[in-house]
């Protein structure tokens, strides 16, 4: 207890929104804007830099377009909504949904733009969340999380002609251990708004179709009233935000 009391002071969580450079992991083209739609929006808005990184096509998400279609649909979808929370610099990976990839792989696609775009923050989800069972969402955390400390060292970088990077934190949305918020002023509406652009996989045809649709928007908003009152506000985002030294050889910091 003493010793987490001491990290917390030496080295607190930092407040998310007193950086500059973030990079938005997502699974799918459409989990960024899901799980911390809001949060980009707001920072975007602040004329910080946000990128998002796609990690997979999309070709499998859906039943009733062929797959090749379909990744350039969800790719145009992507950008789309990206451009309606005031982002415009998207990468996309080769990779095909569905976890039928080398994780080492995407480890080090990651990790190479990590170097490039050197954020100061890196986003994705929690790969530790226990009833999270889609092996894309998985992959995509544990591969964040790999590159976020392989791109640290100088050498790995070097081969591939890039330079090493240290990012100052790694914020998990998807989770359920939030130690972070960020109160969205309103932004919760636009990330909404942008989730609706991805109409190849919410598509507004059948009844059935327009209830997925609001059970998922009023899901949402209960989740931001819920993490918005820990923060004394109506709307926020939670996150499991670590800073660098807390992601390496420091046990304590795993309930911080």
């Amino acid at each position: 207890m003493i010793l987490k009391l001491i990290l917390k002071l030496a080295v607190p969580i930092p407040k998310l929104t007193s950086f500059e450079n973030y990079l938005f992991i997502g699974p799918h083209p459409d989990d960024i804007e899901i799980g911390a739609g809001g949060t980009a929006a707001y920072l975007a808005s602040l004329g910080k830099k946000v990128t998002f990184l796609i990690c997979t096509d999309g070709r499998y998400g859906s039943d009733k377009i062929e797959p090749d279609a379909l990744v350039e649909i969800r790719k145009n979808e992507a950008i789309a909504a990206a451009k309606h929370l005031g982002v415009n610099d998207v990468i996309f990976l080769p990779f095909s949904d569905g976890g039928q990839y080398d994780v080492k792989d995407l480890t080090t696609e990651i990790a190479k733009i990590i170097a490039t775009v050197k954020p100061d923050v890196v986003f994705c989800p929690d790969p530790e969340l226990k009833t999270e069972l889609h092996p894309d969402h998985l992959n995509a955390g544990r591969s964040a999380s790999n590159a976020f400390i392989s791109v640290m060292a100088k050498g790995l970088m070097a081969k591939y002609g890039l330079e090493n990077h240290t990012v100052k934190a790694i914020s998990y949305y998807y989770t359920n251990r939030e130690n972070s918020y960020v109160k969205l002023k309103g932004f919760k509406e636009k990330a909404l708004e942008s989730i609706a652009l991805h109409v190849s996989q919410f598509p507004q045809e059948t009844p059935e179709q327009i209830k997925t649709l609001t059970l998922l928007k009023f899901y949402l908003k209960m989740r931001s009233l819920k993490h918005g009152l820990r923060r004394f506000c109506l709307s926020a985002e939670g996150f499991c935000t670590l800073p660098t030294f807390y992601t390496h050889c420091a046990p304590e910091a795993e309930d911080m």
